[in-house]
């Protein structure tokens, strides 16, 4: 499999939709893992879905007993940058749910196998996860054009986060800070502060900054990251501190 194709199913796959809410994800240990407190905001109509979570443990005890072997804090991507939160394996969700006394528990279920289905389909066939990311975004109402650049800078985004990785620059963290120097030098503010322009609220689900793009911010986001990826290369940068150089190179092409 080509990195560009490992780019596209790895990055474009973050958020799936359930009944028109947005769930986070991340691929650890070769399975998804969600987001519990998107799940929760799925299921129940709550405002506050971490007292929530403590509510569950506590009606539940053989689940607040058990939670820390269900659980992982993992990295997420948001529009704040990478941040850690508290996500469950698909096994772990369907142990979740049947605390949950919602309607939606069942239907959930279903829908929850079947993304576990398309994750092995999409293996086989990387092209499917580009696939659906376009309908996605042509349901939102996105142009086609747009979609175009959102699909490429995926891409540019996979290729940039795998030399990263080989490069010694740790994921999470440290990917955030990098992101945080190219946007800086190419736009002068950090993604938060991007975000905050463009009056995003971090804490919502689906508040991608990325998402919230114009064309030009996508293409220059792309010049930006393009460039650090080949700046490292070319400067056989390792480590958190060479790579940041790299960064602020890369986003002052932009």
């Amino acid at each position: 499999m080509s990195k560009k194709k490992e780019a596209v199913t790895e990055q474009d796959n973050r958020i799936v939709v359930f009944q028109e809410k947005s769930i986070r994800r991340t691929w650890h240990q070769n399975e998804w893992w969600f987001v519990v407190e998107d799940v929760v905001l799925v299921l129940v109509d709550s405002k506050d879905p971490k007292q929530y979570i403590q509510r569950m443990k506590q009606r539940d005890p053989e689940l607040g007993k058990g939670w820390v072997q269900i659980v992982h804090t993992l990295p997420i991507e948001t529009s704040g940058g990478t941040q850690r939160m508290v996500c469950a394996n698909t096994e772990g969700i369907f142990r979740i749910i049947q605390s949950i006394p919602s309607l939606k528990a069942e239907p959930f279920k279903r829908w929850l196998a079947q993304v576990g289905y398309e994750r092995v389909k999409e293996i086989e066939d990387p092209e499917l996860a580009s696939l659906r990311a376009r309908e996605l975004y042509e349901a939102k109402g996105y142009s086609p054009a747009w979609i175009e650049k959102r699909l490429r800078a995926i891409a540019v985004r996979g290729e940039l986060t795998n030399e990263w990785k080989e490069r010694g620059v740790r994921e999470g963290r440290e990917y955030s800070i990098l992101t945080a120097e190219i946007a800086r030098a190419t736009f002068g503010v950090t993604p938060v502060e991007h975000g905050n322009i463009k009056g995003l609220d971090q804490v919502k689900t689906g508040n991608n900054l990325r998402d919230h793009m114009t064309d030009l911010e996508l293409i220059f986001t792309m010049l930006g990251e393009a460039g650090t990826t080949e700046i490292a290369r070319k400067k056989n940068a390792q480590g958190l501190h060479e790579n940041k150089h790299a960064a602020r190179e890369g986003g002052s092409i932009a």
